[in-house]
C-alpha cells in the first residue's frame, strides 16, 4: 500500500477543547458552565472565533485569548497556552482523544501507509513531555510541529517539509484538518484532503481511509462523507 495519512492533531487526533468543557472546569474547580465559547460549534456566539475565520486574527491569537481569560477566572496570569491546556486537560491525555482518529490512524498503519502529523502547536500547547504520554504517537513516522520550525500552516514550506520527510509524492498525501485555511494550503501542495467537521468527526476520517484505497474500520463503517475534493 502506498500513500501517507497525514493529520493535524488538536480538533483532529484530540476533542477540540470546544468539546472538553466540562472536563476543563473540573479540572480547574470551575463551577460547570463556566466556560461558554464555543467556536464552530456556535459562531453565532463567539466573535473571537468569527475573527480568527476571517483571518482578522491568527490561531494562536484566539488560543492566547482564551488562556489569559481562563487564568484571570482562576486569579492568576498566564501568559503561555500550554498553561491552559495542560491544566484544563490533566494528566489523563487517553480521554481527549477521538476514538475515530485511532481507529484511522490504526487501520492506515495496517494497510502499509505512512503516517505523519502536521501541526502548528503540539509541543507549545501540550508541553514537551506530552509525546512520551501519549504512546499512540509512536505509530507515526514523522511529526512536523510548527512549534519548533516556526513555520505554519498554511505556508506552502510546511507541506512541502512533511512530504520531503515523508517521502512520498504530493499525489499521496491525504491530509485531514478541521480548519478550512490549511486544507486550502495542502490543496495548493497537491495534496488530497479530508476537511474535519469536528460536529461530525467519523466522516473526514472515512474519506480519507476511502482516498488512501484502506477498508474501513469498524467504527468509521456506514458514515456519512464528503464529496472528493
Amino acid at each position: 500500500m502506498s500513500g501517507a495519512l497525514v493529520l493535524d492533531f488538536g480538533g483532529v487526533i484530540s476533542r477540540t477543547m470546544f468539546e472538553t468543557h466540562a472536563l476543563s472546569e473540573a479540572a480547574l474547580g470551575l463551577a460547570p458552565g463556566t466556560l461558554t465559547w464555543k467556536g464552530p460549534f456556535d459562531p453565532d456566539g463567539d466573535a473571537l472565533w468569527r475573527d480568527m475565520q476571517a483571518d482578522r486574527i491568527s490561531e494562536r491569537d484566539y488560543w492566547m485569548t482564551r488562556t489569559r481569560e481562563v487564568g484571570r477566572l482562576l486569579g492568576q496570569e498566564w501568559d503561555r497556552m500550554e498553561t491552559f491546556v495542560q491544566r484544563a486537560r490533566g494528566a489523563d491525555v487517553e480521554a481527549v482523544i477521538r476514538p475515530e482518529a485511532v481507529a484511522a490512524i490504526r487501520a492506515a498503519k495496517a494497510a502499509g501507509c505512512k503516517l505523519g502529523i502536521l501541526s502548528n502547536e503540539l509541543d507549545l500547547f501540550y508541553g514537551a513531555d506530552f509525546r512520551q504520554r501519549l504512546p499512540l504517537l509512536a505509530l507515526f513516522d514523522v511529526i512536523v510541529d510548527a512549534t519548533y520550525t516556526q513555520v505554519l500552516k498554511p505556508d506552502a514550506r510546511a507541506y512541502a517539509s512533511c512530504q520531503e520527510q515523508l517521502g512520498v509524492a504530493a499525489g499521496d498525501c491525504v491530509f485531514v484538518d478541521d480548519q478550512q485555511r490549511n486544507i486550502d494550503g495542502a490543496l495548493r501542495a497537491g495534496w488530497r484532503t479530508a476537511h474535519l467537521d469536528v460536529r461530525r468527526p467519523a466522516a473526514a476520517f472515512a474519506r480519507a481511509l476511502e482516498l488512501l484505497g484502506v477498508a474501513l474500520p469498524a467504527e468509521l463503517l456506514d458514515q456519512p462523507v464528503r464529496a472528493a475534493r
